[in-house]
């Protein structure tokens, strides 16, 4: 898939030297289509890590793609350059007349915190408001699941007695719904957060179908209104080394953490940890643009009044 980015985005050598097809905003301007319009609110701390690992992710496709990064207005990143951020990404006000094809909103360090606690709440719930009539399908991952679940359905996030950090089974539980087709009876995906949503309140409330659970950790994939809102409650997107940054981060820190559970070869934090995920994550981010978003997506997004 042909992934439309700015001319200078720093990433963008990167996914180049990865064969990754990355066509810049003037020959994507001379291109007789229409590109499948995404926006992607990352709320991670180390933006241009996320922004390679979603658009690894997409690229998949025959689609061409053209990916709006957003930002919200009233935080401050401390990870990121502040020059960076103003450059490559456009804030919710500026993009809130827009429609979207697909919208993404990413995880965010602090799911320990009550949501109204956080300190773009507001403007996250003006978002995902916004989502239901302005966008055909958004995809919430880790927290931004967990956030999601709470402002549409109301079903809080619980502290887990530990944190749930590692490569987990999963199983698919409902193989005719075309957003795990072509997945394993069993597949793997990292997770790394200390809350969940529980999988018991998510079936006493019927509003949403689970696709995929864990015996160790619980829901992994969910959706509701026939996939116009669809819930991933790990990170499918990350990277080889992503997981081991983020216990050598901790161990740093003098924090208690334990190490990634089914990581590690040999559970030696020295060895080159294998990647066993990213089939299957290619093929999740695949099939939720193809029969999601492309498949009912109206040509002219303007011409449709309303997504809900």
């Amino acid at each position: 898939m042909p992934i439309r980015v700015q001319n200078d985005l720093p990433i963008k050598e990167v996914l180049e030297q990865e064969n990754i097809f990355v066509m810049d905003e003037y020959r994507a301007a001379h291109q007789e289509i229409r590109p499948i319009s995404i926006g992607l609110l990352n709320l991670m701390p180390l933006k241009e890590d996320t922004e390679l690992q979603i658009l690894r992710s997409l690229s998949n496709t025959p689609l061409q793609t053209d990916v709006t990064f957003v930002r919200v207005s009233n935080h401050v990143s401390k990870n990121t350059s502040t020059s960076h951020i103003y450059k490559f990404y456009e804030p919710f006000e500026a993009i809130k007349r827009q429609k979207f094809d697909g919208f993404i909103i990413t995880g965010a360090p602090v799911e320990q915190m009550p949501f109204e606690e956080v300190d773009y709440w507001e403007e996250l719930k003006e978002i995902m408001d916004w989502t239901v009539t302005n966008v055909t399908s958004t995809l919430h991952l880790c927290w931004g699941a967990q956030a999601g679940i709470y402002y549409h359905y109301g079903i809080d996030k619980v502290p887990l007695p530990e944190k749930k950090f590692g490569i987990f089974p999963h199983h698919v539980k409902n193989r005719r719904i075309p957003l795990v087709r072509g997945f394993d009876d069993v597949f793997y995906a990292p997770h790394s957060r200390h809350t969940e949503v529980p999988q018991a309140l998510l079936e006493q409330d019927g509003r949403m179908m689970i696709l995929a659970d864990s015996e160790e950790a619980g829901v992994f994939l969910c959706m509701a209104k026939e996939g116009r809102q669809i819930f991933v409650m790990g990170h499918p997107e990350y990277d080889r080394m992503t997981l081991d940054s983020e216990y050598k981060r901790d161990l740093g820190k003098g924090l208690d953490i334990r190490m990634p559970v089914n990581y590690y070869p040999e559970n030696n934090p020295e060895n080159r940890p294998n990647l066993i995920w990213r089939s299957h994550a290619n093929n999740l981010y695949s099939n939720w643009l193809n029969y999601y978003v492309y498949q009912v997506t109206p040509y002219d997004l303007y011409g449709t009044p309303d997504f809900s």
